[in-house]
C-alpha cells in the first residue's frame, strides 16, 4: 500500500514504504529480518515471566521455575551489569504404551536477562531455588561516602 495515496506523506511512512516494498520482492534477503536465534530468544524471554523487588539493602529477583532441579537452571552476570537466568525444561520420556492426548506445559529453553542497577554488588549475588521457585537475591553496594569539602591555604604575599 502507499502511504501517499491516502494523504500520509512523512519522513517514517516513506521508510515503512521502503521496508515493506524491500520485504515484498522476491529472490532479495532482508537484512533487517530477524535470525532464528534472536526469534528463539525472544520468544524464551517472552514466556519466562518474574517479580523483582527492592530492599533497602537488596534486589530480589523471583521466577516460578517448577518441575527444574538446581542444575537445569544457570545464573550468570554478563558484561558487569546484566544478570542473566536460563535453562531448558526437557520433555520426559514416552513410556511404552502411552501417548499425549494434550500438551500444555511449556518444554524448552528459557531465558531472562536483566540490566543491574549501579549499586548492585555482582560479587554478591546468591540463588535458591525452593518448590520451584528461583530467588536471585543480589545485594547493594553500600552508599559512596560524601566528600569533605577540601580546604586550600591562602598565603598572603
Amino acid at each position: 500500500m502507499d502511504f501517499r495515496v491516502v494523504g500520509l506523506d512523512s519522513p517514517l511512512l516513506h521508510t515503512i514504504q521502503h521496508i515493506m516494498d524491500a520485504n515484498s520482492e522476491d529472490g532479495e534477503k532482508s537484512f533487517n529480518a530477524p535470525t532464528r536465534t534472536y526469534v528463539r530468544d525472544a520468544k524464551a524471554m517472552a514466556s519466562t515471566p518474574a517479580d523483582i523487588k527492592e530492599y533497602p539493602n537488596s534486589y530480589v529477583f523471583i521466577i516460578d521455575m517448577p518441575g527444574l532441579k538446581s542444575g537445569d537452571i544457570k545464573v550468570q552476570v554478563e558484561d558487569d551489569n546484566v544478570l542473566l537466568i536460563s535453562g531448558e525444561r526437557k520433555r520426559e520420556e514416552e513410556k511404552q504404551g502411552a501417548k499425549y492426548v494434550r500438551m500444555e506445559r511449556r518444554v524448552g529453553k528459557f531465558m531472562r536477562k536483566f540490566v543491574l542497577p549501579e549499586n548492585a554488588n555482582v560479587d554478591a549475588i546468591s540463588a535458591v531455588c525452593q518448590d520451584g521457585v528461583l530467588t536471585v537475591n543480589v545485594e547493594k553496594l553500600p552508599p559512596p561516602e560524601p566528600k569533605k569539602p577540601k580546604t586550600i591555604e591562602v598565603k598572603i604575599a
